[in-house]
């Protein structure tokens, strides 16, 4: 259970986190991604109930724990050094941390750490900070938005980066709005709702129980339909087993318009 003030963000909130996955964390404004991402990192602390992270508390702040995680928010404040220098100074406090895969990242994403973050754009910052992330080869990476702030050549680079860096004990959850941003790389999707969980399931599951596609007509039992050039796009129960691709953002919108059903569909 988490409050801010007198408001109520978590009151039931329970799913658990595997380990070596690139998880997309889904939901609309004001349901709490942000302060999930800040509650496992450590930042935030719940007023009941527990969070566990590698066998640990966040809230105690542990240093074994806290060298292996990396969290990136949306916003972030930078120091007034040379983007090398920042990378030597704090890469110590992550035991992992590689100095050459750190210039390796930053130059893919084509900046240059021997100018100040001063020196600057806030995508450049954003890039030093992504490049820096994945260098400290942390057991768990906290992603709020970003792809916030990239040009599309840096979004590229960033899935390309992410899934270079992926690995069996290594896990992302990467909080997004931009969802076709990272629609080929998230995998399990969790979708947040106000005080609940709607979904929390790897893409295949989702596919084995949906069926996304295209129609001359919305059929009247369909979770979401939307119009298209060539027909209706539209989200179902995939009641005969068929395959498609999943499409996140119709998939989000049918989670939000048909919230009870999701809950049937994939928690029980």
């Amino acid at each position: 259970m988490f409050y801010y003030g007198r408001k109520m963000v978590f009151e039931n909130i329970s799913f658990d986190i595997g380990t070596g996955k690139i998880y997309g964390l889904l939901g609309e404004n004001g349901v709490g991604k942000t302060t999930l991402l800040r509650i496992i990192a450590g930042l935030l602390f719940p007023e009941k109930g527990s969070c566990t992270v590698l066998g640990m508390e966040p809230a105690k702040r542990l240093p074994a724990l806290l060298q292996e995680i990396f969290y990136l928010p949306e916003e972030f404040g930078t120091p007034f050094i040379k983007v090398e220098n920042f990378a030597k100074n704090t890469g110590c406090f992550y035991p992992a941390f590689c100095m050459e895969q750190f210039c390796t990242y930053a130059k893919e994403f084509d900046v240059d750490i021997t100018r100040k973050f001063t020196e600057l754009s806030f995508g450049q910052k954003k890039k030093a900070m992504l490049a820096f992330g994945m260098a400290t080869n942390v057991k768990l990476m906290l992603l709020d938005e970003p792809t916030n702030g990239l040009d599309i050549p840096s979004k590229t680079q960033f899935r390309k980066l992410v899934a270079q860096v992926a690995a069996d004990d290594r896990t992302f959850i990467i909080s997004t709005h931009q969802v076709r941003d990272l629609e080929n790389l998230i995998d399990p999707i969790i979708i947040l709702d106000y005080r609940d969980v709607l979904l929390n399931h790897p893409v295949e599951a989702i596919s084995k129980k949906l069926w996304f596609g295209i129609r001359d007509k919305a059929p009247d039992n369909a979770l979401y339909a939307e119009p298209a050039l060539n027909g209706v796009y539209t989200v179902e129960e995939n009641s005969s087993g068929r395959e498609s691709r999943i499409n996140m953002e119709q998939l989000f919108n049918a989670a939000m318009m048909n919230k009870t059903r999701f809950k049937q569909l994939f928690n029980h």
